[in-house]
């Protein structure tokens, strides 16, 4: 009985923690989002907090929504994330996977190499000259290429394949199959768990892109959303005290943060149950 008393405690300190702990991560959204659609009018009578809004506008989103500019930097950033995601996803496979085989020439030395890139970084200079030298500044493959492989991403991917039964594969080559007819036919499938979850990390890095276009682009037409929007908050700084602004500068802030930030909310959801999943077989080895 006492360790049943126990047992109970323990349980309801944990969702109690946990709960406090997830409202630590909604409570500043749900500001945002409140701030964004309540009146500029109600925010000043509330001294700028408001957490339910009581009166609704989407001036600000229509304000924010109606530039051409930031239609045209959510369509970049969408290209660069799928096309990006799935270049990272292809590369990230033909490298993990031969690298989980322990019989392959090399392997080792490639392996250190990998490591060693998450240890010790060229720095932004000699990152630029390259880029620059191989002709993508001013491209939006300049937010694509650069980072086409991610080394903790690809170790644990490699990790994962690492797992897999050796088994399987002697099975697939004595019936005359390929490796490449192994990756595309036994390993993608068993994959899929795991190349969501990569594929979100990914996704999520190129969705928030913001130093790469600021170092290699300087036209505009080619600025993803993140830049742009950081453009407008920094344009309406100057605005804050201006009595004629048609539309008040705080809640442009915070729509801007919204519009920028949802969309990659909304996918998280979809792809929830892979990303458990792919992160618990990635750590379990046999």
């Amino acid at each position: 009985m006492v360790n049943k008393v126990k047992k109970h405690s323990f349980d309801f300190i944990i969702i109690v923690l946990l709960l406090l702990i997830a409202a630590t991560a909604v409570f500043p959204l749900l500001y945002v989002l409140s701030a964004s659609l309540t009146p500029y009018s109600e925010v000043l009578k509330n001294g700028g907090f408001i957490l339910l809004p009581k009166k609704f506008t989407l001036a600000a989103y229509n304000e924010i929504l109606g530039q051409s500019k930031v239609i045209h930097a959510f369509g970049v950033t969408v290209f660069v994330t799928i096309v990006g995601t799935f270049i990272n996803l292809i590369l990230s496979l033909l490298m993990a996977f031969p690298l989980s085989r322990k019989n392959i020439p090399g392997r080792t030395f490639i392996l250190f190499l990998v490591v060693l890139t998450l240890l010790v970084n060229g720095g932004i200079i000699p990152t630029y000259i390259v880029v620059h030298a191989t002709g993508l500044t001013n491209t939006i493959w300049s937010m694509i290429v650069p980072n086409a492989i991610a080394a903790f991403n690809l170790l644990i991917m490699k990790s994962f394949f690492e797992t897999l039964p050796e088994e399987l594969f002697e099975a697939a080559r004595m019936d005359g199959a390929n490796e490449f007819y192994i990756l595309y036919k036994i390993v993608l499938p068993l994959s899929i768990p795991v190349m969501m979850t990569i594929g979100l990390f990914y996704a999520a890095g190129h969705w928030n892109e913001f130093m790469q276009p600021l170092l290699y682009i300087t036209d505009s037409s080619l600025f993803p959303l993140q830049v742009v929007i950081r453009d407008i908050i920094m344009q309406t700084q100057d605005q804050l005290n201006n009595p004629d602004v048609s539309i008040p500068t705080v809640t442009i802030q915070m729509a801007s943060v919204i519009v920028a930030s949802l969309p990659i909310i909304l996918v998280y959801p979809f792809v929830q149950k892979y990303f458990m999943k792919g992160m618990l077989l990635g750590s379990i080895k046999g």
